[in-house]
This record gives structure tokens, sequence and C-alpha cells, in this order.
């Protein structure tokens, strides 16, 4: 696996003890296993804690790890694998945490440095050690993890049902379905879900196909008020004030946990932490087979630098920022996230024209229907169809405008947080507006790169023009020359967010659909406009 993924070879062997018991503060027994490097001058230690499976092939981390002469401890979460204590997502980590460094403590190989290190929840498990650091604590390695649940799944005003739902039935059968069995499961999984998608009321629909086994699923859908308790232990923001120790965060332009990443990036950069951002061309499901070798690499180095003996006493040589940039199929290395840049604005106009300047007109419109509502297409996706996709069944819907630019004449750059502002009326106050940039190569082929979404203000005007503004996804993307730029507007992307049914019921509860028109105007007084952070081609 070393080789397939170009890392460096081991150095050392080591040995695997299994099931080691570890009892937390409140008397259930987490199960660990511990990866013995065989040397008489280990380097440290790395915790890992994972809900998930802790063999093969997840266990290829641990095994590197070890191989250069770490110590490291896989350690599953209560009520998983052979865990005990009840399992409600994320809700008993920092305890938990708490409690695997004070067992780590009276381990006789275990000599005080100490480090963390995955990815997605087992990110989460990291921030939330970092709700108070231990002293031992020397760098984290964070990968695709959020801080904040309300945010993750509540983000933008919305459910996010295609993520969680899909999460859901995932975890519920884990344990029941390995290996082959898991991998065609996981295939057939949106098949599966459709109806559950379709059905109404969505939260009984969901608890039916989540075997009544997964109460907090429910909890989360049902619950949009972010104030409200079940959501108290579910944030784990303070950690990034309390954070104290070199963080390595590594994220996806296209990963669901993206902008959790860079807001944990310029919390602790503020801060003057020692942090590192890699964001790579990735899906969330995408880092752990096509980034693998690119992000062990870099953990093997950063913790040479931070946790083992040979660290080196220089400071770090390179930018502490490396981009992706897709378009171009380039790494780039930056002094910081986002690069200072200049704007560039396009107006919409009738005709789905993209222009340099606005010059009025009919305004353009469009139906949302819930009953056949716009469907998800790609995107930062936790499912396997995630991702960057041919658009072309998306635009040629009669409930999605798109608005594009004429071929651009030099390549263009944009990198960083595009905006979208639309002056917008709408004939129901409950409605969604989703917004894609594409990027349209020279044979028509409609490709996405970054998209947003708002839940507008059911207590808003609807019939006098608003600008509603929606922040996209944060990118690196370069759109060639002879490639011209695509704006998709819609009224939803379903399944990913929930889709507003147009009644004003509590999420996961209505039992009714009403459609919603919606209209965007182009006359002077009312611009709507695409605004791209933008850089010269080739800027270092």
């Amino acid at each position: 696996m070393a080789r397939l993924l170009a890392l460096p070879g081991p150095r050392y062997g080591y040995r695997v003890e299994r099931n080691l018991p570890m009892a937390t503060r409140d008397g259930a027994n987490l199960v660990t296993d511990h990866y013995a490097p065989l040397t008489d001058r280990p380097n440290g230690t790395v915790l890992v804690r994972t809900p998930y499976e802790r063999g093969f092939p997840g266990d290829v981390e641990a095994r590197v790890y070890a191989g250069r002469g770490y110590h490291v401890v896989v350690q599953s979460c209560r009520g998983t694998f052979g865990s005990t204590g009840e399992f409600y997502p994320m809700a008993n980590e920092a305890d938990d945490a708490q409690d695997a460094v004070a067992w780590l403590r009276t381990q006789p190989w275990f000599d005080g440095r100490l480090a963390t290190s995955g990815g997605s929840y087992v990110g989460w498990t990291q921030w939330a050690l970092l709700m108070d650091p231990p002293p031992e604590l020397r760098t984290c390695l964070i990968a695709v993890a959020p801080h904040n649940m309300y945010e993750a799944v509540h983000g933008g005003g919305a459910f996010h049902v295609g993520d969680f739902l899909h999460w859901a039935a995932m975890l519920i059968n884990q344990e029941r379905f390995t290996g082959l069995r898991a991998a065609g499961r996981a295939l057939t999984m949106k098949r599966r879900l459709a109806p559950v998608f379709a059905a109404l009321p969505l939260a009984h629909a969901a608890d039916t196909a989540t075997e009544h086994r997964a109460p907090w699923l429910r909890e989360w859908l049902t619950t949009p008020d972010s104030d409200d308790p079940v959501w108290d232990r579910l944030r784990l923001d303070e950690a990034l004030q309390r954070a104290n120790v070199p963080v390595r965060l590594t994220a996806g332009w296209q990963d669901l946990f993206l902008d959790q990443t860079l807001h944990q990036y310029q919390a602790l950069r503020t801060r003057g932490v020692d942090v590192s951002l890699t964001v790579g061309p990735w899906t969330h499901n995408e880092l752990a087979l096509k980034g693998m070798g690119h992000l062990l690499r870099g953990s093997l180095e950063w913790l040479e630098t931070h946790l083992a003996d040979e660290a080196p006493a220089q400071p770090r040589s390179i930018p502490p920022v490396e981009v992706y940039v897709t378009g171009q199929g380039a790494w780039r290395h930056l002094a910081e996230w986002p690069p200072a840049a200049g704007e560039t604005v396009h107006y919409l106009q009738p005709g789905g024209l993209l222009v340099d300047e606005p010059s009025g007109g009919a305004p353009s419109t469009y139906v949302y229907d819930p009953a056949n509502p716009t469907p998800t297409l790609g995107g930062p996706l936790l499912s396997l169809d995630s991702g960057s996709k041919d658009n072309a069944k998306l635009e040629s819907r009669s409930d999605v405008l798109t608005f594009t630019t004429d071929p651009l004449t030099a390549p263009l750059e944009i990198m960083g947080t595009p905006v979208v502002d639309l002056a917008h009326t709408r004939s129901n106050p409950h409605a969604d507006v989703f917004v894609r940039l594409c990027d349209v190569d020279s044979k028509g082929v409609s490709r996405n790169f970054t998209e947003g979404f708002l839940r507008l203000d059911p207590t808003s005007p609807i019939d006098q023009a608003q600008t509603v503004r929606v922040r996209l996804d944060a990118c690196a993307h370069q759109v060639k020359a002879g490639h011209r730029i695509r704006l998709l507007i819609a009224g939803g992307s379903h399944p990913r967010y929930s889709r507003n049914e147009g009644t004003g019921e509590l999420p996961g509860t209505g039992s009714e659909l009403r459609p919603c028109t919606h209209t965007i105007h182009h006359d002077v007084g009312s611009v709507s406009r695409v605004i791209l952070p933008t850089l010269s081609a080739g800027h270092e």
C-alpha cells in the first residue's frame, strides 16, 4: 500500500495489540488497538478515535505511522465496534477524548509526546480534545472535518437531508454489513433512499428507513433553531480559540465541510497558531482514495517537524497554504488564503446572458414545484455521486435559469469566495435559492465548480425586488481562454437540501406542497450580478 501511494518505505517493523480495554469516567469500555513500533527510540504517539471499523482498509494510516516509528492508538468511539455505551454522534467525544489521554498516561510505552490524526468524524474527535488541550499534545492533523454540527446539517437554512440520511443509514448497518456487502450497499444507497426523499412527512419516512435506530436524525431534522439546547454539545467553536498547538488542515474543493475547514484556518491564523492548509480537487470520499497519498506524505513531514525526535530546527521553507487550481490542473503555493484578489463582475441580462455592463430589460422567471423538485446533480456531497458533473440534464429543466458569458479571450483565475446578488421577487414567502457556477468548455460541456444555497426569510417582502445575496463555496479555478462562465439558478437542490414545501411547517413534519414563482429582475434599478474574486493568470 505504501508503494501504491508513493510513500516513503517503513523504517521499522511493528506489532499490533488488539481489543485493549479502556474505561471512561462513566464506566463505558472503549475498545482500543495499539500499533507498537519495534524500536527502542520511538517518535511519540498518534491517537486516532473513530466510530468506524478499526481494521483494514481504515488502518492504513496507522500502519504507515507505526512503520515510521510512531506508537499509534486506534480507539472505537462509544457504542461502536465493541465499545460499550450509547452512540449519539459527536456528543460524547470531548469527555471520552480526555479519558483516552488519561489512559495513555498510564501506559509504560507512552513518553509524553502526543499527536492526533484523522479525517471527517475522526477530525471532530480532535476538535473535541482541543476544547481542553492536554499538556502532552504537540500537534493535530485534521482533514475534512466539521467543528459545528448545526452549520453542517442546517447551513444555508435547510436541513442537508441527502447527506445525513445517507450517513445515518450507513451508520446503523456498518457492523451488520462489511467488506463487499458494504460496498454493494453503498453503490445502491441512492436508489434505495429515493422513495424516502420523496415521502411526506419526511421525518416519519426517515425514521422508518433507519429502522428507528437513529433517533438523533429526527432530532436534528426537526430542530432548525440554532439556539435550541439540542445543539449545545454539537458545537466546538471554542476549540478554535483554545487550540495551542500546530495544526495541519486538509480539505477538498468538493467537500461538504470545506467552509468549516476554511473558517478553522482563518480562526487559528488570526490567533497566531502555526497552521497549514491543503485544499485538493477531492470530494469528501475521494480524500481516502485519490488524496490519500498526498495527505499521508504531508502528514509524515508534519509529524517529523512537530513530534519526532529528529524534528528540524529550521522553520518551514514552503508557504503554509497549498491549493489545487481546478481547470488548470496544478498545485499552487500561497502565503495565505484567500490571496489578495481583484473583482470581475458580470451582470445577468434577459436571454440568458452574463455581460460586463447592465443594460436592463424584461425579468426572467421560473417556477419551483416541490412536487417535482429541482434535483441535486453532483457537488459537495457525502454520497458517491458527488463532485463535478456534466450539467446538461439539469440546465435543460424548465425550473432552472442559466446565464452565460461570451467565450473568454484570456484565462481567468477565480480565487476566493464568489458572490451572487439577485434582484428577486417571489410568489410564496417560503422559498429557497440555489445558484451554481459552471465552466463551459469549447465543446459546450458545462461542469460545476462552485455553488451556494439560501433559504429566504419568510418575513421579507415578496412582491418588491429585494437583493438576495448568496455566498458560494470558495474555489480556486481557472477558466481557460475560449471557455465560458455559466450561472445556474434554481429554487432548490433536492435531496442535498430538504425541499422547501412552501407551507412554513416545521421541517420534516409537513404533508402539503405549494409551488413558488421566482422572478429575477434586470432593470437599471434592480441589478442582478455575479462577483468573482479574480487573479491574473499565472499569479504566484
